[in-house]
C-alpha cells in the first residue's frame, strides 16, 4: 500500500492524512510499502517537489517503523530517492521499481543491497536493454507496470506480459528464461516473504 509522488504533488493534507489512516489501519494486510517516491519528471515547481519529499520522508518512517520492504517509484529522481532512503538503513528490502535511470546511479543503488525491477519497457527501449546487460540478476525483478508500456503496441498491458520481460532479459543476457524466472521469482519471494 502507497501513495503515488504523482498524487502528493496534487492532492491537500486532508486527503493525504485521510490515506495514511487507511494504511495503518490495514497495514497487516500487505506486503510491503510503496509504490512511493518522487516523480521529478516535467515538474518544475518547487512546492510541489517538497511535498513528495515530505510524504516519501513519512513513507520511508512507515517502512521502518512497520519492518516492511518498500517499493520507490522515482522518476527523473533517482539519485535523490537514493539518497533519502540510504538514511533508513532498517528498512528491511527496498525496491526501485519501473527503473529508468542511468547505470551510475544503478549501481549505487546495487551497492547498498537494494533491488531494481525492470519492466516490459525493456522490450523496446535500448537504454532498459544496456541496464539489463550490465546489472545482475540476484539483485533484480521483472514487472509489466499495468496497464501502461505494454510490449505490444496498441495493446494494454496486462501481468500476463511479464513474461516478455523475463524472455527479453534472457535474450540480453544469453541465459535460458527459467533461469532468469527463477532467480527473480527467488528474489520476490524473499523480499516479500512468500
Amino acid at each position: 500500500m502507497g501513495f503515488h509522488p504523482s498524487n502528493a504533488s496534487k492532492s491537500d493534507a486532508s486527503v493525504i492524512k485521510q490515506v495514511l489512516k487507511e494504511l495503518k489501519s490495514n497495514i497487516h494486510l500487505a506486503v510491503g510499502i510503496g509504490e512511493t517516491g518522487l516523480d521529478f519528471n516535467q515538474l518544475d515547481d518547487e512546492s510541489a517537489k517538497n511535498k513528495q519529499i515530505k510524504l516519501f520522508e513519512t513513507f520511508l518512517e512507515l517502512a521502518e517503523d512497520y519492518q516492511m520492504p518498500l517499493v520507490i517509484h522515482a522518476r527523473d529522481a533517482e539519485e535523490e530517492a537514493l539518497e533519502m532512503v540510504k538514511k533508513h538503513s532498517t528498512i528491511p528490502e527496498v525496491i526501485f521499481h519501473c527503473y529508468g535511470g542511468d547505470l551510475v546511479t544503478a549501481q549505487k543503488i546495487m551497492d547498498e543491497g537494494y533491488f531494481i525491477s525492470l519492466s516490459t519497457i525493456i522490450c523496446f527501449s535500448d537504454h532498459h536493454q544496456k541496464l539489463a546487460c550490465e546489472l545482475p540478476l540476484s539483485q533484480m525483478l521483472t514487472e509489466t507496470d499495468s496497464p501502461y508500456l505494454s510490449p505490444f503496441k496498441g495493446q494494454r498491458n496486462e501481468p500476463a506480459f511479464v513474461e516478455e520481460t523475463v524472455k527479453t532479459i534472457a535474450k540480453i543476457k544469453s541465459i535460458p528464461a527459467r533461469e532468469v524466472d527463477k532467480v527473480t521469482e527467488a528474489n520476490a519471494r524473499r523480499i516479500f516473504g512468500f
